[in-house]
């Protein structure tokens, strides 16, 4: 007779995004609506005073960028109490790299960008349709992947990346293609792997633990400490099978850690 699974030994309970008590879940609730209203207002007054910025040559545009993004994060510290920590600062890589960070909330798609030289990110190609923020989106540099147009959008995307190489960015992209809760088991697509073998630079791998305070589908925002954990890069021309190994076992491992460190309590 098979014994009954305990939360000790499924593999994955210790990784899930803790249930918080009802008083703090209620308070949560409180200043994340605050914080979504001011939010959204900065998002609209930063997109009319950046529209000048259409103007300009991308390099200059995203000044306008990041302005948003501090905006944001200053507003998620004063309203939610919630905070930044950012590790393995000495592995940021000089020149055209790509970051392959793991994805559990989409704070990390604008939280990445000030942590990296002149980031742009990979998005989803829907998003360029939307009107204003397409705008942005494309005068910015932002890659955009085609998912229902197979090795086609990959090829594109190889092109487009190429560009930005050559402009001098970083290009952020998520190799699970799409949030994961958190303890999720690894999914990763081979979009990463293949920019990779194209680009010929180094590979950067990025932990997280943004889905524990960020819970995927749920509009609540938590109080805390996000930590992204920069890791070392791995060198241009590497197996493609090793490379994926590797990627995988880095990120996963040190995510499993931040993960665990938070859920403790034992992060700065």
């Amino acid at each position: 007779m098979s014994m009954p699974v305990t939360p000790k030994s499924d593999p994955n309970a210790q990784r899930k995004a803790p249930r918080k008590a009802a008083i703090p879940h209620a308070i949560a609730m409180v200043r994340t609506t605050i914080y979504s209203v001011t939010a959204t207002l900065w998002f609209l007054v930063m997109t009319a005073l950046g529209l000048w910025s259409l103007l300009l040559p991308p390099h200059l545009a995203r000044s306008a960028l990041l302005a948003w993004v501090w905006g944001d994060l200053v507003l998620l510290r004063l309203i939610v109490g919630q905070k930044t920590r950012v590790i393995g600062l000495e592995n940021r890589p000089e020149g055209g790299a790509l970051i392959a960070a793991k994805h559990q909330a989409q704070w990390e798609t604008m939280a990445l960008l000030p942590v990296f030289d002149r980031a742009v990110v990979v998005i989803k190609k829907e998003l360029t349709r939307i009107p204003i923020y397409g705008w942005y989106a494309l005068k910015f540099g932002m890659i955009s992947g085609d998912r229902s147009a197979g090795a086609a959008a990959l090829k594109k995307m190889a092109q487009d990346a190429q560009v930005a190489m050559h402009r001098g960015n970083q290009l952020i992209i998520f190799p699970e293609g799409t949030r994961q809760h958190v303890g999720a088991p690894p999914d990763y697509k081979p979009g990463a792997i293949f920019l990779y073998e194209k680009l010929k630079v180094p590979l950067v791998p990025v932990a997280l633990n943004s889905g524990l305070l960020w819970p995927r589908h749920r509009f609540v925002r938590y109080p805390g400490t996000i930590t992204i954990s920069i890791l070392p890069p791995i060198p241009p021309g590497s197996p493609r099978a090793e490379v994926l190994a590797h990627l995988i076992d880095a990120v996963e491992t040190e995510t499993d850690r931040l993960v665990a460190e938070a859920s403790n309590g034992s992060a700065a």
